[in-house]
């Protein structure tokens, strides 16, 4: 009987405007391992608990969910999204605060850009200069392997 009123408290909650978290990842594109996992970094408050010890999330915990979402789609680390969750919270906000991050967050890009490119300029060069064929020799292994290169 304790988890048919437990079921009953639920719905009770969504008739309330509150959402289960099968709901709240369905309509934030977040995983509820997720959610949970931003509810434990404090990204997201605590759920609500309904006495049968679901969870249960307002529309505004929806919001910062899609925000999240959109952050990490951009590629802000936790940290950052936490600074910009805590920024878009505080209505007395200086904008400026916001770009500095942003265009902090654009040098960061660029250098991994940058970095992503050597990466595959050497590996383009160690592929060109492999055979492809039933040979054993391969600049690339050798190379992962530190070895210098055949002649």
């Amino acid at each position: 009987m304790p988890a048919v009123k437990a079921r009953a408290e639920l719905s009770e909650a969504k008739d309330r405007g509150y959402y289960s978290i099968g709901k709240a990842a369905e309509l934030s594109g977040i995983t509820p391992k997720m959610i949970r996992h931003y509810e434990s970094l404090e990204l997201i408050p605590k759920a609500a608990r309904t006495a049968g010890d679901y969870r249960v999330y307002s529309t505004a915990d929806i919001h910062t969910l899609r925000f999240i979402r959109r952050a990490r789609g951009l590629g802000f680390s936790i940290e950052e999204i936490g600074m910009l969750l805590g920024l878009w919270r505080n209505q007395r906000r200086a904008s400026e605060q916001v770009k500095r991050l942003a265009i902090k967050h654009i040098t960061d890009l660029d250098h991994k850009i940058a970095e992503l490119q050597s990466m595959r300029a050497a590996l383009a060069e160690l592929a060109e200069h492999c055979h492809g064929d039933a040979r054993p020799e391969c600049p690339i292994l050798a190379d992962l392997a530190g070895l210098p290169p055949a002649e």
